[in-house]
């Protein structure tokens, strides 16, 4: 959908584990070699929460950076919104335990369950209220603790995933930057592609649960592939033919970060050179809502993106669910 108001992001803030898990420290739990990880996922080693960390406290930091670069307190934020699949606990909302922590008023605060895709679905809802002049300052963050619900005994599905979290404060823009569009898609997954059978009303906690290792992600990795490249390259399409422009007038597209191999094939069936792709999955692996404003702040702070320049976000993930968004920052 085309945007009428203008919004912009007035600050972006990230937070990433003090632990490390490389690539060789597999070798110790699973059949497997830094060099398969490598070939097959471009992924060297991702971030690690301990045992105390939450998503929550990785949200946390993440803001206190974004409100630190917008030169906002917290007090002044109008709602916030978090993206996960790995909250603290299934109610209250994780927004409501990072309304808490940073000190905020009463204010709207609630979780968006989209997967991979969650953070571009949040942004849509803060761009949203701010629009619709309800609000002026929105926090949206991307924020996942993978590694709590990864299966350490699945060879194919625990290389991929590393905890970490990515923020943005939202706000009303007079000036050139902008969303210039943002939009929205799922497909029920009846293959079920990627899923985390227990835990929910469908299957409820049981000893039998825990036994079955029902409780940890499951993936099925050829069907990712195909769905993955398949949704980018429309994404791309479907953005740059809706707003009139061409892949040169885009500095950096900033997807999903699930795959090194899923993002060189959409790259080359959409002729695109990987150097406009922003990549930092080697250092951070799949953190899932986390990954986009994750590699947007990296982005934005070391220099690579400055005022003006046009980029585009793209996620796809569990549901299934896609989504993009094109911005002026």
């Amino acid at each position: 959908m085309r945007r009428t108001n203008k919004v912009k992001i007035l600050g972006t803030g990230s937070c990433a584990p003090k632990g490390v898990l490389r690539n060789k420290d597999f070798s110790y739990i699973i059949d497997t070699s830094d060099e398969w990880i490598t070939e097959r996922t471009g992924i060297k080693e991702r971030r690690v929460s301990c045992d105390s960390e939450t998503t929550s406290d990785l949200a946390t930091e993440a803001a206190r950076h974004a409100l630190e670069m917008a030169q906002l307190s917290a007090e002044k934020l109008d709602a916030i919104i978090v993206a996960t699949i790995t909250p603290d606990t299934i109610f209250p909302a994780t927004a409501c335990y990072l309304q808490q922590r940073l000190g905020c008023r009463k204010i709207p605060s609630f979780d968006i369950l989209a997967a991979c895709s969650g953070f571009i679905y949040g942004l849509a809802n803060g761009i949203g209220l701010i629009e619709s002049r309800q609000m002026k300052y929105v926090l949206v963050v991307g924020a996942e603790t993978l590694t709590k619900i990864t299966d350490y005994q699945d060879r194919n599905t625990c290389i991929l995933f590393g905890d970490g979290a990515g923020a943005v404060i939202l706000a009303p823009s007079n000036d050139d930057s902008e969303f210039l569009s943002c939009n929205l898609y799922a497909e029920f997954d009846s293959t079920g592609m990627m899923v985390l059978p227990a835990g929910g009303s469908r299957i409820p906690a049981t000893h039998e649960t825990v036994n079955k290792r029902l409780h940890y992600m499951q993936l099925k990795g050829n069907e990712i592939f195909r769905f993955a490249v398949v949704e980018m390259c429309n994404m791309l399409d479907n953005e740059l033919s809706s707003n009139g422009i061409t892949m040169n007038d885009i500095k950096y597209i900033i997807p999903h970060q699930v795959n090194l191999r899923i993002l060189k094939a959409a790259a080359d069936r959409f002729n695109i050179p990987m150097e406009k792709i922003y990549v930092n999955l080697d250092r951070y692996g799949n953190t899932s809502a986390a990954s986009v404003p994750l590699a947007l702040d990296e982005a934005v702070r070391s220099g690579k993106v400055k005022r003006g320049d046009l980029l585009l976000l793209v996620a796809f993930g569990g549901g299934k669910t896609w989504a993009s968004s094109l911005l002026r920052y």
